[in-house]
């Protein structure tokens, strides 16, 4: 789930799902990224393929199936926000959707948190 969600993230945002894309996405190092992309293309979720521009690079995608359960499991979570917001106002709704965008926009840009220095 969470290589596919990184995948259809980097697709939204208009850049590459390679597999340095993906472990940045997920804040995992290459290697991780690798194996979890590998398991998800093994389940039918995912398809990798060389980049048109650079056919060294490998770039994934999504599966119909792969979007099915992405699909699938964005519903169950809008039922749990649903579910736990019960008592807010869709206004409240709204902003605090606002308020979550613009916090993840603004993480985008400042782009990875530095990594901490073991002691």
């Amino acid at each position: 789930m969470l290589v596919c969600e990184a995948v259809h993230a980097l697709s939204r945002r208009g850049s590459a799902a390679t597999v340095n894309a993906i472990a940045h996405e997920i804040g995992i190092d290459q290697s991780g990224a690798s194996r979890l992309i590998k398991s998800a293309e093994a389940a039918g979720h995912l398809t990798t393929a060389a980049a048109a521009a650079d056919s060294r690079r490998r770039e994934a995608s999504l599966t119909p199936d792969g979007r099915r359960m992405l699909d699938a499991a964005h519903r169950w979570q809008e039922s749990v926000f649903a579910e736990l917001t019960t008592e807010w106002s869709q206004e409240e709704r709204i902003a605090f959707q606002r308020a979550m965008t613009a916090l993840m926009e603004r993480s985008y840009a400042m782009g990875a948190p530095a990594k901490p220095t073991p002691r």
